[in-house]
């Protein structure tokens, strides 16, 4: 059914534009569907398009959000590795000065 202005292929997309046949209203009504208006169809619409625009915003809003986390636990885990390490260090050089304060009392 390549014929322009059937059900599959409408004439135009456009609701205000768009005449629904015999065929969508009584397979509307068949499914207990309601028909709206041409107003409804077009707030419908609008608002749809409002709310798709703004998931991308929503998506890069919540992917930002978990970079942050991201980023701020791998600082938390640098910091704690840094930590260890002067712990580390700062026992090597207590044990040295311990050590050379024993042989200076022995000698």
């Amino acid at each position: 059914m390549n014929t322009a202005g059937t059900i599959d292929r409408p004439l135009t997309h456009d609701p205000q534009l768009r005449q629904l046949s015999k065929q969508e209203t009584d397979l509307a009504a068949a499914l207990g569907v309601p028909i709206f208006s041409r107003t409804e169809v077009v707030c419908t619409h609008q608002n749809r398009t409002h709310q798709m625009q703004l998931m991308p915003e929503s998506l890069a809003r919540a992917q930002m959000q978990e970079r942050l986390q991201d980023a701020e636990s791998g600082r938390r885990a640098r910091r704690l590795v840094s930590a260890r390490r002067l712990h580390r260090r700062a026992e090597r050089a207590t044990l040295r000065a311990r050590r050379a304060l024993a042989m200076a009392v022995m000698q």
